[in-house]
């Protein structure tokens, strides 16, 4: 496949593959000052990775799907799906839009809000994150409606914790430089929010995420995801997976919920679709990139996948998770 490759972790470690291609980035970082009663109601986010991360007080977060939780000082809650959510000083605090409070631009990036009833404090570090890759896509779309990670008393997990009260001390102050120290970080915790789900959920073992633990079926998985535009059949796939071109094709249907050569279509499109948001590369040399013989037979599959022919793809905004 032409191009130069990304450097990945070895093939073993598939899911570290995927949460290195993640590739979380920073869209706006909030310093939330409330006193209580205060209530922020959030809509839908298409396309955003948000979290938050209680740095002083407690509040609540009810987010659509999920049951209502209690942050208390140093937990962290993600929320991978862009959900509507609602936080506030007591489960039956009155909330306001997000976009109705004035907001303090300290950056392009970066804001400050000041809200509430001038009681009790609570400061919340808020984040919007976007991600661009398929596997960040596919990955993201298996995580559930909200992930909490509360280890402020926890001596088990103390690089963590030493981490969220880096940012407690950074969004209290913000100096100089304060804003890059909490994107950085703030990336890290997200992902290691989606490290503690991957090793203790139930969930966690099953569809997708079970093929990419599976040792035959994660291999045929590896080469696909690393090599899309080569010649694949469900012969060659199955060698990759050292199995039978029997047992593979129902094996991988079976954790997978499809056949292996179309996901791998879906694979390709997907791929192809941020290709060309990214890229200036004439549609010919595109469709060979991504294991097509012809322009027109790329172009037909792209629009049967999409709706639209490729070229229209270089002007859209990145797509929407799961």
């Amino acid at each position: 496949m032409p191009g130069a490759p990304r450097t990945v972790p070895p093939p073993a470690d598939l899911l570290g593959e995927a949460l290195h291609l993640l590739h979380l980035t920073g869209t706006l970082y909030c310093r939330a000052e409330l006193t209580a009663p205060w209530g922020v109601a959030v809509p839908t986010l298409p396309g955003l990775m948000t979290f938050q991360i209680v740095t002083a007080g407690a509040c609540w977060l009810d987010v659509d799907g999920a049951e209502p939780l209690l942050l208390r000082q140093g937990s962290l809650a993600l929320i991978p799906h862009g959900t509507p959510h609602r936080m506030r000083s007591a489960p039956d605090a009155a909330t306001l839009p997000l976009f109705d409070l004035p907001v303090e631009h300290v950056s392009e990036w970066y804001e400050i809000m000041r809200h509430g009833g001038g009681g009790e404090f609570t400061h919340i570090t808020y984040g919007a994150m976007t991600f661009d890759h398929v596997t960040a896509q596919r990955l993201v779309a298996q995580l559930p409606a909200v992930l909490h990670v509360d280890t402020w008393d926890e001596d088990d997990a103390s690089w963590l914790h030493s981490t969220l009260r880096f940012i407690t001390r950074e969004a209290l102050t913000l100096r100089p430089g304060g804003e890059a120290v909490i994107t950085r970080l703030a990336d890290i915790l997200a992902i290691q929010a989606i490290r503690s789900w991957l090793d203790s959920a139930p969930e966690a073992r099953q569809g997708w995420l079970a093929a990419l633990r599976d040792p035959q079926i994660g291999r045929a998985l590896s080469s696909m995801h690393r090599s899309a535009g080569l010649s694949w059949t469900v012969a060659a796939l199955a060698r990759e997976a050292g199995m039978s071109r029997s047992a593979f094709a129902a094996r991988f249907t079976e954790l997978v919920g499809e056949p292996a050569m179309r996901y791998l279509a879906e694979w390709r499109m997907q791929l192809a679709r941020t290709h060309l948001r990214q890229s200036t590369e004439p549609l010919s040399a595109v469709a060979h990139r991504f294991g097509y013989q012809s322009e027109a037979a790329f172009c037909r599959a792209f629009k049967r996948s999409f709706g639209v022919p490729p070229g229209s793809a270089r002007h859209q905004p990145a797509p929407t998770s799961g």
